[in-house]
């Protein structure tokens, strides 16, 4: 088995899963692929009932990190040491890959990856400023200054046991910027490519579900 993974938390992905599955395992043979489809309520289980994946499934729908933590955990167990958090609706880039894990490898905790350091594909220029906004508030909140805070796609040295995500939601992108910090994690970022299309468009958060999600953020680190 691997040493690599490529993790993907998916939910109601039947229209890209199997092309974007399918994409990486030509690219990437030789790395683990393992799905956990986050109570999808569509036909994107059956979808990604590809040979060679691992596909796990939450009964009910519980959130993007949790998806990835269920995804950790069990990377774990096979003695994964080394993750790639990849999107399943096409957005990310297979290409980025093989980068993050070779810069990982050269003794990093994490990689993030940046779509202001790299390509933003259609962006609407709402979205591009309020990603860039949410930078001032990470660094206020970690004091990590990022030029890309919320992006999904990064490269993760999971061998330490003290990396868990307990946002069960998308507040876990901040929480892994604060792990950064309270494990005095290496990290470093790298550019990458965001492809949005019309149909990543409609799933993805709105200005104002991401201002709900800082909100969930600042709860969740007042009651910790």
């Amino acid at each position: 088995m691997s040493d690599t993974a490529i993790i993907i938390p998916m939910y109601n992905e039947e229209l890209t899963i199997k092309e974007v599955v399918l994409e990486l395992q030509a690219k990437y043979p030789d790395f683990e692929i393992i799905i956990v489809d986050d109570g999808s309520t569509d036909n994107s289980y059956n979808q990604a009932k590809i040979k060679g994946v691992w596909l796990i499934k939450h009964i009910v729908n519980l959130g993007q990190g949790a998806a990835i933590q269920t995804a950790i955990e069990f990377a774990m167990r096979k003695n994964i040491k080394y993750i790639i958090t990849f999107d399943g609706d096409g957005q990310h880039n297979a290409d980025d890959i093989k980068e993050f894990i070779q810069t990982l490898k050269s003794g990093y905790d994490i990689v993030l990856g940046s779509r202001f350091l790299g390509k933003a594909e259609n962006i609407g220029v709402l979205k591009k400023y309020f990603l860039k906004l949410s930078r001032v508030f990470t660094f206020f909140s970690t004091g990590i200054w990022l030029t890309d805070s919320h992006n999904g796609f990064r490269a993760i040295n999971i061998s330490n046991p003290n990396f868990i995500l307990r946002e069960n939601r998308m507040a876990h992108a901040s929480e892994i910027i604060d792990l950064i910090k309270e494990l005095n994690m290496k990290y470093i970022e790298k550019p990458c490519t965001i492809r949005y299309t019309n149909y990543s468009l409609q799933k993805g958060q709105s200005i104002s579900n991401a201002i709900g999600i800082i909100i969930e953020y600042i709860i969740g680190r007042l009651t910790k």
